[in-house]
């Protein structure tokens, strides 16, 4: 089995963009994909892609998904290899233990550049954090995450890359979801 893990953007948010996970799973059964398995009810799904990867799944998710429910939303996948790098790779392994639930790890599209990551850290005028390690970004929000400056609209827009966020909790959950 080649487990996927899926992250829709800002679905069931502030009574935005609702969908039920129980109709998501149906969704990806309809396309063929087996084994879906749902986190919260924030656009977290773990299945079976057979083999299915990068952006031709994304854009084959983000279709059926318009199609479907009328929603245009980004899709970002991962497979459970690149998710265990992933969370391998956080470079706050000490904010992650004192801190889960304030530490955001946010699958891109595509790898930041180097410059606009330079120039977004050099930027940030609170106590936040932020690091990209290939195409996910790690950003610590020591004080809190709805009051912080560094939205993910302003990290979009400084860095030219479409991403969502998870805060630590939920990527280790998912992570335990895809381990074999």
């Amino acid at each position: 089995m080649a487990l996927t893990i899926a992250f829709l953007r800002a679905v069931n948010v502030a009574g935005r963009k609702l969908v039920a996970m129980a109709e998501l799973k149906a969704m990806l059964a309809e396309l063929g994909f087996a084994e879906a398995r749902t986190l919260l009810s924030s656009g977290n799904v773990v299945f079976d892609a057979w083999g299915q990867t990068g952006a031709a799944l994304e854009a084959k998710l983000e279709a059926a998904a318009e199609t479907r429910f009328g929603l245009a939303t980004d899709w970002h996948v991962r497979t459970a290899a690149e998710w265990a790098a992933a969370v391998a790779a956080n470079p706050f392994p000490a904010f992650a233990e004192r801190d889960p639930s304030h530490l955001v790890i946010a699958p891109a599209k595509s790898e930041p550049a180097a410059d606009a990551v330079a120039a977004l850290q050099a930027s940030v005028v609170g106590r936040e954090e932020i690091r990209a390690v290939g195409r996910q970004l790690y950003i610590t929000y020591p004080d809190s995450i709805s009051d912080s400056k560094l939205t993910l609209a302003v990290i979009e827009r400084r860095l030219g890359v479409r991403a969502t966020g998870r805060n630590w909790n939920t990527a280790l959950k998912l992570a335990g979801m895809v381990a074999t």
